[in-house]
C-alpha cells in the first residue's frame, strides 16, 4: 500500500513540476510574445506591450485556473493548456475557462450585458499543447464531435492541438 502511495506522489510531483515550469516560463512576457508570434507569424503589428496576461489564478473559492491565458490588443483571447496525458475533457475545461475569462473581461472593462448596446467580444483561440504520443489524435478536437456524436448543438467549442511544438 505504501508503495502505491509513493507512485501516486511521484506522478503528482512530476505533473506539478511540468505544470509549474510551463506556467513559470510564460509569466515572462517575452516568452508569451514569442508564443503568440509562433501562432500568428503573419501579425507584424503586435509588440510585447500589446500582450496582457489573463490567466485565471487558482482562487480559493472558485477552484478554477488555467495554465496560460493572454489577450492581444483586447481583440484576441488565447487560452492555452499544456497536457502530457490525452483527455478530451480539456474541451469542457476550456469552455469553463473561457466563460470565466469573458466574465472577468466584462467586469474589468465596465461593459454590461443588460443593455441594448453591443459589447466588445474579443475573438477566442483555444490551444492544447500536447507532449504525449501523437498516434492518430486529431489536430482539432470539438465539443459536438467528442461529446454529442457530431449532432448540432447551440454550443460549439474547438480546441486546436499543438503536437511536439508544431501546430496540428
Amino acid at each position: 500500500e505504501d508503495n502505491d502511495l509513493n507512485k501516486i506522489d511521484e506522478g503528482l510531483a512530476k505533473y506539478t513540476v511540468k505544470d509549474s515550469v510551463f506556467t513559470d516560463l510564460f509569466k515572462d512576457k517575452k516568452y508569451t510574445f514569442m508564443l503568440y508570434k509562433a501562432l500568428h507569424n503573419e501579425d507584424n503589428d503586435v509588440t510585447e506591450d500589446d500582450i496582457k496576461p489573463i490567466t485565471l489564478e487558482n482562487v480559493l473559492m472558485a477552484n478554477m485556473y488555467n495554465d496560460l491565458g493572454f489577450s492581444v490588443k483586447n481583440k484576441i483571447f488565447i487560452l492555452t493548456e499544456a497536457q502530457s496525458t490525452w483527455s478530451v475533457n480539456i474541451i469542457i475545461r476550456m469552455l469553463m475557462y473561457l466563460a470565466e475569462t469573458y466574465h472577468n473581461y466584462y467586469m474589468e472593462t465596465n461593459q454590461t450585458l443588460y443593455t441594448s448596446k453591443k459589447v466588445d467580444f474579443p475573438k477566442p483561440e483555444l490551444y492544447m499543447i500536447y507532449t504525449g504520443e501523437r498516434g492518430n489524435k486529431k489536430d482539432v478536437i470539438s465539443l459536438t464531435e467528442e461529446f454529442l456524436g457530431g449532432e448540432e448543438s447551440s454550443v460549439e467549442v474547438k480546441v486546436k492541438v499543438i503536437f511536439d511544438g508544431q501546430k496540428g
